[in-house]
């Protein structure tokens, strides 16, 4: 039954990170910075020309992206504070259209991809 829920998974054309997420790579990334500066670096995720904001709201500490270029995304970035110095970041990545082998993967290497370049600007909390 595993297999199978694998093989289903593949083609899903959504990807987010949480909590509690099955997969240890999708779990919501802690850093150890005041929400302004973890908010900033989300930005700065997406200041290249293959990224347009749509939208952005710092007292939610939301930000909605979509991705131009190949493949082509959607993605809600979040920034929560759970204590004055540590902020949680979530995303949820989305595709526009499926590929014959699965979006699945795809978006997750994303999703790792933005946790990567996060970790190189803030200090992750242990």
């Amino acid at each position: 039954m595993s297999g199978l829920r694998t093989l289903f998974k593949r083609f899903q054309s959504e990807c987010e990170t949480s909590d509690r997420h099955e997969d240890p790579e999708l779990r919501s990334q802690y850093y150890k910075s005041m929400h302004g500066a973890a908010y900033n670096a989300v930005l700065d995720l997406f200041s290249s020309s293959e990224y347009e904001v749509i939208s952005e709201s710092k007292e939610r500490g939301e930000v909605t992206v979509r991705k131009n270029g190949t493949p082509r995304l959607f993605i809600v970035a979040t920034v929560i504070t759970v204590r004055p110095l540590e902020t949680a970041v979530d995303f949820k990545v989305s595709a526009d259209k499926g590929k014959v082998l699965g979006t699945y993967n795809v978006l997750k290497a994303q999703i790792r991809h933005y946790y990567g370049r996060l970790d190189s600007k803030l200090t992750k909390v242990k």
